[in-house]
């Protein structure tokens, strides 16, 4: 089947028997060209099925509508969701979001941002790695970019996330109220910022690091070994709080694993709050994560700076969760 060659410019204006520099200006919302053909040319452009090029207005003065999303795993959830509540509200402005995956990789994230600023997008959201190359912190410093859910020294651009200190607090909290002294904290490694706040968190009420096994956050296998490790001790404890999703999901599949009966053996406070998490076994008590609340929040900021460079309002801080109550958690047993 033969490929349909591109409608140009000059497809637009043969059929509206305008010049096809008016037409470009129309479709670059030049001020100098009537609102009545602006708008005659937007639909026309519309009906025809006319994509533009975006190097070729670049290439004019045209700014960047393209905003680049730099994310360690798209296949995890907390991202995703923050993915799609950025596209949205970015797309509502006119803006396209650019996703990049790096795997917590320091050279890989390098690669990504060098190809960001080399297309001379309008921004950057970054989830910084564990650590950033210097570099990637130089590149970033010549756009206007804001660091998400983590937050490294090295970059310069403000930081939106969540309190994950308040977070972890409350987590541990409900499980202290019921009356649980022997709680275990499966969370990240402390190179992370997000990690080492959820550990201070989980102190802040237990004050006692024996029970704590680091994990990557992002690694359900490592949960599932850590997990095993509590659970083979001569005194296991008797509740488990969880630093990350993929950590709480390994959790649940080595209970489920070793058939462990939740919560007359175990209690159990997860990270996040997945749709299966409320199926899982008599439903899994878990901190809600307002991660759209703080995608919101973050593009709404960025958006306040692309267009003319000027110091956006102030940030909000960090955004605390909240625990839903569900049947994984009761008192431990005498």
């Amino acid at each position: 089947m033969p490929v349909r060659p591109a409608v140009t410019t000059r497809d637009i204006a043969e059929r509206l028997n305008l010049s096809v520099s008016t037409v470009g200006r129309a479709l670059a919302q030049d001020s100098r060209i009537s609102t009545g053909t602006r708008l005659r040319v937007q639909q026309k452009a519309a009906e025809l099925g006319y994509a533009g090029n975006h190097a070729a207005r670049m290439m004019r003065g045209a700014p960047s509508t393209v905003v680049g999303l730099v994310v360690p795993d798209v296949r995890n959830s907390f991202y995703s969701t923050a993915a799609h509540a950025l596209t949205q509200i970015m797309g509502g402005c006119g803006y396209q979001v650019l996703l990049c995956e790096t795997g917590d990789d320091a050279d890989l994230e390098l690669a990504q941002v060098k190809g960001l600023v080399a297309a001379q997008v309008a921004g950057v959201i970054v989830v910084p790695a564990p650590h950033p190359r210097r570099e990637s912190a130089r590149l970033l410093a010549q756009l206007p970019h804001v660091q998400f859910l983590r937050r490294h020294p090295s970059l310069s651009g403000p930081w939106f996330g969540l309190d994950d200190r308040a977070i972890l607090r409350a987590a541990t909290g409900h499980l202290r109220g019921i009356g649980h002294t022997r709680i275990a904290y499966l969370g990240g490694t402390p190179e992370l910022s997000t990690s080492r706040q959820r550990l201070n968190g989980y102190l802040d009420v237990v004050g006692d690091e024996r029970l704590i096994v680091p994990a990557p956050p992002g690694s359900v296998a490592a949960a599932r070994a850590a997990l095993a490790g509590l659970l083979d001790r001569a005194r296991p404890p008797s509740a488990v709080v969880t630093g990350s999703v993929r950590i709480t999901e390994g959790v649940l599949a080595e209970l489920r694993a070793r058939q462990v009966s939740v919560p007359a053996d175990l209690s159990v406070v997860g990270f996040g709050d997945e749709p299966g998490f409320s199926w899982w076994g008599a439903g899994l008590t878990t901190m809600d994560l307002p991660v759209h609340e703080v995608a919101t929040a973050c593009s709404r900021w960025l958006l306040e700076r692309l267009p003319d460079g000027d110091p956006p309002p102030p940030r909000p801080p960090g955004l605390a969760g909240s625990l839903i109550e569900r049947g994984s958690t009761a008192p431990p047993r005498r």
